[in-house]
């Protein structure tokens, strides 16, 4: 076996043997990632600006432009913001109640596809100035990442229903971690 060969089998086992931590890693990342940024985008709804920064996004929506009809634009956004920051509090309590964790994944999952309905409701979400959809504007740019979070959500998801299904509260990866 030539030199390189050696040294490239070298590389592959320390990725092989390192991957189980690298999940464990970013299965903690995606997780509590996701609930800070639910809780503190739930704290900024407590604020006029952010109340006034959704507005446009909630009226326009034939799902949700009803609300305002019952709740004032401030009362709505502290209401969401309730919601918001009692999910990431969900969320982050997966370790010890998995089953209380997936009811917040299910929250947030809800939450992103609510905000990604804004895609296709709210005006001006293609940049006007470039061509329209799909190039983006700001609020279009705004929106479309909540794709990834959707996809983050599920992925909690699945890791709460994995949790519930083995009967533990640690994932499948991190128990493989620890062994």
């Amino acid at each position: 076996m030539s030199l390189v060969a050696t040294e490239i089998k070298a590389v592959n086992t320390k990725l092989i043997t390192a991957e189980p931590a690298v999940s464990a890693v970013g299965n903690l990342v995606a997780r509590y990632g996701l609930a800070l940024v639910i809780g503190w985008i739930g704290v900024c709804k407590f604020f006029t600006y952010e109340a006034q920064n959704i507005q446009p996004l909630v009226s326009n929506s034939p799902f949700m432009g009803w609300i305002y009809r019952l709740l004032s634009i401030d009362d709505f956004s502290m209401m969401l913001g309730i919601v918001e920051i009692v999910t990431a509090l969900l969320l982050a309590v997966k370790p010890w109640f998995p089953a209380i964790s997936l009811v917040g994944s299910l929250v947030a999952v809800l939450l992103f596809v609510s905000t990604l309905s804004f895609l296709v409701t709210t005006p001006g979400v293609g940049e006007a100035s470039a061509g329209g959809f799909p190039l983006l504007s700001m609020t279009g740019q705004f929106l479309i990442k909540d794709i990834v979070l959707l996809g983050v959500a599920i992925f909690t998801l699945a890791d709460a229903m994995r949790a519930l299904s083995s009967g533990a509260s640690l994932t499948v990866d991190h128990e493989e971690a620890q062994q």
